[in-house]
């Protein structure tokens, strides 16, 4: 095929095999095959596309797919298919239609495909020592609750404690099931110690590689792990237009459903990065606790709660949760220096 005329692709990515669909300056499918989703297959295969637009879905491979593509001098857009109606939605959905759809949404207009900014590799690299520890964690969980249920079913019950000292509690395990469980306790003490290895080489990469991340951890309840994922997750403060589109950009906007006289109340998108929104909440769950610091972060989402309503304290935990993102990020922004009760204080000054 011939490269002197403008052509658009579409690629459809798989584990094993991805579709590509290459549209001609008219908008006729001119090419539709598939590919082995390998970086050699990919050089070898769109070497000959070089500064050609070519539309992909983001997924576990398009971080990879992206360099290599890019590499070869192609120009991607990394597409959201979750926004995308046509894509996501299609009751006619193959691979084909899909890397087709990819291809025509981005030759009439780019910005119809919700690009996504994908991390760099040094961010990569990094963002899987956080995602190991969680590994590590939510595996411990299943093992204690596990244990917890096998000791009930034998009639006995295990203390109340941390899944941190569990493990020292094996003196409690009824005689009937104590040979089955004791190597689960085992491996719980194994994970607790990996856990706490991890833990350590995340305090490390905020000290030494990420210094700017203590700007986060100076608030109350922000730890070295949300502080670094924060980071990780944002990775450049400057692509946002306003700290408050953070929130946005997390999915702790409420959506909305308003049309005529009708503007119903409804829960947050819950778009974004799950884990980010999860510690951000624990955060909050911290702020707005019996061992909170004083701040206005606090002040703000306590007076949230003692409005009352349905739900008001968990809507005050997301509402802390989006409120502590925007502060965070305006942190970065700025450079200011984080003051615990800066707007009580000026309104101590001016009373």
């Amino acid at each position: 095929m011939s490269m002197d005329n403008q052509v658009t692709i579409g690629l459809d990515v798989s584990d094993r095999w991805s579709q590509v669909v290459v549209l001609d300056d008219n908008g006729v499918v001119v090419v539709s095959e598939r590919i082995q989703s390998k970086k050699s297959a990919l050089r070898r295969y769109f070497q000959r596309f070089s500064g050609t637009l070519l539309a992909m879905e983001v997924g576990p491979h398009s971080l990879w797919m992206e360099r290599v593509l890019r590499d070869v001098g192609l120009e991607v857009i990394v597409a959201n298919p979750r926004q995308i109606g046509l894509v996501y939605g299609n009751n006619r959905k193959s691979d084909e239609v899909d890397a087709e759809n990819l291809a025509r949404l981005a030759r009439f207009d780019p910005a119809l495909l919700h690009p996504v900014k994908q991390r760099r590799e040094d961010t990569q690299a990094t963002m899987a020592v956080l995602r190991a520890r969680e590994v590590l964690v939510a595996s411990r969980t299943r093992l204690v609750n596990s244990v917890r249920g096998q000791v009930k079913s034998a009639g006995g019950r295990m203390p109340s404690c941390s899944t941190r000292h569990f493990h020292q509690h094996a003196d409690a395990l009824p005689e009937l099931i104590r040979d089955a469980m004791l190597p689960v306790m085992e491996v719980i003490e194994k994970l607790n110690e990996k856990i706490v290895a991890q833990d350590k080489l995340i305090a490390e990469l905020c000290r030494v590689v990420y210094p700017e991340t203590e700007m986060f951890t100076d608030i109350d309840g922000v730890g070295n792990l949300t502080a670094l994922t924060f980071f990780l997750t944002i990775e450049e403060p400057g692509r946002f237009s306003s700290s408050r589109a953070v929130g946005s950009y997390l999915g702790l906007r409420p959506r909305r459903d308003q049309s005529g006289a009708v503007d119903k109340q409804l829960s947050i998108t819950k778009s974004g990065d799950a884990r980010m929104r999860a510690l951000l909440s624990q955060c909050a769950h911290r702020i707005l606790g019996p061992f909170g610091k004083d701040s206005d972060l606090r002040r703000w989402g306590l007076k949230l709660v003692e409005r009352g309503g349905s739900g008001a304290r968990q809507k005050a935990i997301t509402a802390v949760s989006r409120k502590l993102a925007v502060l965070m990020h305006r942190l970065w922004v700025t450079g200011e220096v984080y003051e615990p009760l800066y707007h009580a204080n000026r309104q101590g000054h001016a009373a």
